[in-house]
């Protein structure tokens, strides 16, 4: 389960909010504010981009299921390959990540990210013609792992900088509870559909229907007509590339609320990491779950996602440190019991553990996303995101190998249990954000 997902127009081109002593400026619509001649405009991209992507996450909730459903029942994986399999999916994100930022803060995103799915519709393709023509390898699927992985990073941190262009900053925390919620309905229908396809026509078969949902995005992609503005900073070498790293990192790492964030949401996602490398081979060797029930229990679970729906009230109500610390703390709690499933009823622990999670996360990815968007104008926007992407999702590699190694040591409930663990002490590093920050967010609040 990855932890893994904003504000005021003003007549001029930026609003700004104070943080640590100097001020940061708040983007609007490719740095302009949006006038009501432009919201049908804006409204049609962002619809284009919404659709797209849901089509998208439909497909991916697909294969996330049914790679190491894969690598486990047909060839046979054992923890310390399935462990690796999730790995080499993240590793790209600690490798490529800041200079990824660099680039999409200097390059059309839309064009990054046009890339990005053409390729990961090329690599998951190879996965059914392998099946086919009877060559089909766990090698292959750890290629295949690292190369959408690396092409996810290009993706992700293009697009995570590319809403702000597509609508204006009152509209940023809506859009990403719109998205949020309409990925996470996918994922609702699609972990449902990969474990009756994975029965009814094998998992390699079903992986192929993710590619074809790249194709989608593509379409969606390509029809957005948002004006990206040209970057007019001094040309790309690799003095620059440092420099603009640089300026990534000490922008994240100078804003006491930015740097807890990060620090949080890693551990949280190594101990992600740690339970994600083993939950399919818990279900299917432990617990003796058949993959076609099993995709169903996953994707109603899902149906915790109106926990996006909730995320702004709960903020308003709780504030944004509490909201955020609160979250962690639940999803310390769900991970824990999913051991419960060993004594009994094992399909209905692991649906409400899963439904309480999938409440908790997007609650917090919508609050600390929106939030981290309110900090940086334009074009700090994927420097930004590259650095906290970089660490955030940088553990997770490393939290599915640890967590194979476990594994293959302790067994699986006590992998588990550790992972369990990690969620609360991700709490502690939440303690500095400031109530005051949530002025960022809310147009109405006073610092």
């Amino acid at each position: 389960m990855l932890w893994a997902r904003w504000f005021n127009s003003t007549s001029g081109d930026f609003s700004r909010t104070h943080i640590r002593g100097s001020w940061v400026r708040l983007p609007s619509v490719a740095g302009r504010a949006v006038s009501k001649a432009q919201q049908p405009a804006v409204t049609s991209n962002f619809n284009k981009l919404w659709a797209g992507q849901t089509v998208s996450v439909l497909g991916t909730a697909l294969t996330t299921f049914a790679l190491p459903t894969l690598a486990i029942l047909t060839l046979h994986a054992n923890a310390l390959q399935v462990g690796t399999l999730s790995a080499l999916a993240w590793l790209p994100f600690p490798i490529l990540g800041l200079l990824v930022g660099v680039i999409a803060d200097r390059i059309s995103r839309r064009g990054i990210m046009i890339v990005a799915d053409i390729v990961r519709f090329a690599a998951l393709a190879t996965v059914p013609l392998s099946a086919i023509l009877g060559i089909l390898h766990i090698a292959l699927l750890f290629v295949v792992a690292l190369v959408t992985g690396a092409a996810s990073v290009f993706f992700d941190i293009s697009y995570q900088s590319y809403l702000p262009v597509v609508v204006s900053r009152d509209q940023l925390t809506d859009s990403n509870v719109k998205l949020e919620f309409s990925n996470s309905g996918a994922r609702v229908a699609g972990n449902a559909i990969a474990g009756l396809l994975v029965q009814w026509i094998g998992a390699a078969l079903t992986i192929g229907i993710d590619a074809l949902s790249y194709l989608a995005s593509v379409v969606s992609l390509a029809v957005i007509r948002a004006r990206e503005v040209p970057h007019t900073g001094p040309a790309l070498s690799v003095r620059q590339v440092v420099r603009d790293i640089g300026e990534g990192l000490r922008f994240v790492f100078g804003s006491v609320d930015l740097r807890a964030i990060l620090f949080a949401t890693s551990v949280v996602n190594f101990g992600s990491g740690v339970v994600s490398a083993v939950e399919l081979i818990f279900a299917y060797r432990s617990l003796h779950l058949q993959p076609g029930i099993l995709g169903i229990v996953i994707g109603v679970a899902e149906l915790g996602f109106v926990g996006a729906l909730a995320a702004r009230p709960i903020r308003a109500r709780l504030g944004l440190r509490t909201t955020l610390i609160a979250m962690v703390l639940i999803d310390c709690v769900a991970i824990a019991c999913m051991l419960f499933a060993q004594l009994a009823a094992p399909y209905v622990i692991l649906f409400l553990t899963l439904a309480v999670r999938n409440f908790s996360v997007p609650v917090y990815n919508v609050n600390q996303v929106s939030y981290r968007q309110a900090l940086a104008d334009i074009g700090m926007q994927g420097r930004m995101n590259a650095t906290m992407r970089t660490f955030v999702w940088g553990t997770l590699p490393l939290g599915s190998f640890v967590g194979g190694v476990l594994a293959t040591a302790f067994g699986v409930p006590v992998t588990i249990a550790i992972g369990s663990v990690l969620p609360g002490i991700a709490a502690v590093f939440l303690l500095p954000v400031r109530e005051r920050a949530t002025s960022a967010l809310d147009p109405t609040a006073h610092a």
